[in-house]
């Protein structure tokens, strides 16, 4: 059987990452390879900025992805998240014919109408139902039922235009995308369980220049907003107040035995800088984006009492030393880290890290919608001598004997001058054949 493999990218803030898996015929998703690439300023809040830089950078990765499993790429899976990506009450209501129960087509067609619906200066991605009425009846199931009218009130998740168009700028690059996934949304899927979404959670997704807050209630999405402030705001925060670049603020960030805590830091120097005053800086500014975060609980309309599941802590900035009690402090509810899709089997340590969350859901999302007889690899094939299969050998029929030729005299002039000739020729080939990524 042929082999279905997965590729997903995720252009982050701070860097970019592309993953391979492949997909068994019992449903397991075995991840393979994974590649990263850092980069500064060419995404800022989640958006493109520069297209060319992105673009280049995603084309190395997807080569060493290739040259990691010896396939060519032709399909990928994109993650969309970004500053502006925020979710918008909306609802349609339509009369339907209560001599026949309400299908899955019925359904899925007025989703498909509400996805259509735009909200004033940014752009529709999705449409995620929320509640569903029969005849002003809220229902649970709604397939199946009976009744002359349905409402269905959903979010729609929407964001500037620039995000989803820059993205489509940059995979412009002759591969064909499968599918636009939401990055947060793939997360509330795989990342959280069923019964945390029953109950009432949060998802806090904590990158490097946003953060953001996915509520869910009585397994529906209740609310998403993401958040201009990230990791990178305490490490910028500590280079401009001491001042050193970014590299050394961010060593020296990490290097804080627990700097949420000012009365557990030791006073010690770490790359110049006296460790308990950073550790100001990063606990204020921590202090300010948990703030942030539980205002959201008043903007989606819903207490604490409502997330009886509590908090789950993901992304990169998550590692933040301190963190979990700090947030539990804030909110007043349990917290958790976030665990990997559990449809997915990591055996790779350098892939096995909380940081690398977003990515894996996007794999398991698409695991879940790639079609059966699709694959976004093609793999090389190879015969004893490297070359690809072209068809069966044919035995080869050993030549007649022939007489050596009689030798011809050299003219040495003539040798010379067709000698001088092919080494020019030569040279004129070889500097064709120059790999500028060699050089």
């Amino acid at each position: 059987m042929k082999k279905q493999y997965i590729v997903a990218l995720e252009i982050g803030s701070s860097k970019v990452v592309g993953a391979v898996a492949e997909k068994t015929e019992q449903g397991i998703v075995v991840v393979q390879h994974l590649e990263e690439e850092k980069q500064i300023n060419c995404v800022r809040y989640g958006c493109v900025q520069n297209v060319e830089n992105i673009k280049n950078c995603i084309n190395h990765i997807l080569r060493k992805l290739e040259n990691a499993v010896d396939g060519t790429i032709n399909h990928v899976f994109v993650g969309v998240s970004g500053r502006t990506v925020h979710s918008e009450p909306s609802e349609i209501v339509r009369s339907i014919d209560s001599s026949k129960t309400i299908s899955r087509e019925l359904i899925d067609s007025l989703v498909r109408e509400l996805s259509k619906n735009t909200v004033k200066k940014y752009e529709t991605l999705a449409a995620v139902p929320r509640t569903f009425y029969v005849d002003k009846r809220e229902i649970e199931n709604v397939v199946g039922q009976i009744g002359s009218t349905i409402k269905i009130q959903a979010n729609l998740i929407v964001a500037n235009p620039t995000v989803k168009l820059n993205l489509e700028r940059v995979m412009g690059m002759g591969l064909d995308v499968k599918g636009y996934y939401i990055t947060a949304l793939t997360m509330g899927q795989h990342v959280l369980t069923a019964d945390e979404r029953k109950l009432g959670c949060m998802l806090v997704d904590m990158g490097a220049e946003t953060t953001t807050v996915s509520i869910y209630k009585n397994s529906s999405l209740i609310y998403l907003n993401t958040l201009p402030l990230g990791g990178r705001t305490l490490t910028k925060d500590i280079a401009n107040a001491f001042p050193v670049v970014e590299e050394t603020a961010e060593r020296i960030k990490k290097n804080i035995n627990n700097p949420l805590d000012l009365s557990q830091v030791d006073s010690i120097v770490i790359e110049g800088i006296n460790s308990h005053e950073a550790a100001k800086y990063i606990s204020a500014r921590t202090g300010e984006i948990l703030a942030n975060v539980n205002k959201q609980l008043e903007y989606a309309g819903v207490g604490v009492g409502d997330l009886t599941s509590g908090v789950v802590i993901a992304g990169g900035a998550s590692q933040l030393k301190g963190l979990l009690n700090k947030v539990e402090d804030a909110t007043k509810l349990k917290v958790r880290m976030a665990n990997f899709p559990a449809n997915l089997n990591i055996t790779n340590s350098r892939i096995n890290k909380p940081e690398y969350v977003e990515i894996l859901s996007l794999l398991a999302e698409a695991a879940q919608n790639i079609d059966p007889m699709d694959s976004c690899i093609e793999m090389h094939s190879y015969n004893d001598g490297g070359f690809e299969v072209q068809g069966p050998a044919q035995p080869v029929q050993p030549a007649e004997p022939t007489k050596p030729a009689e030798p011809q005299k050299k003219d040495p002039k003539k040798n010379e001058k067709k000698s001088s000739w092919i080494t020019g020729l030569a040279k004129r080939f070889n500097s064709l054949m120059v790999d500028p990524d060699d050089e």
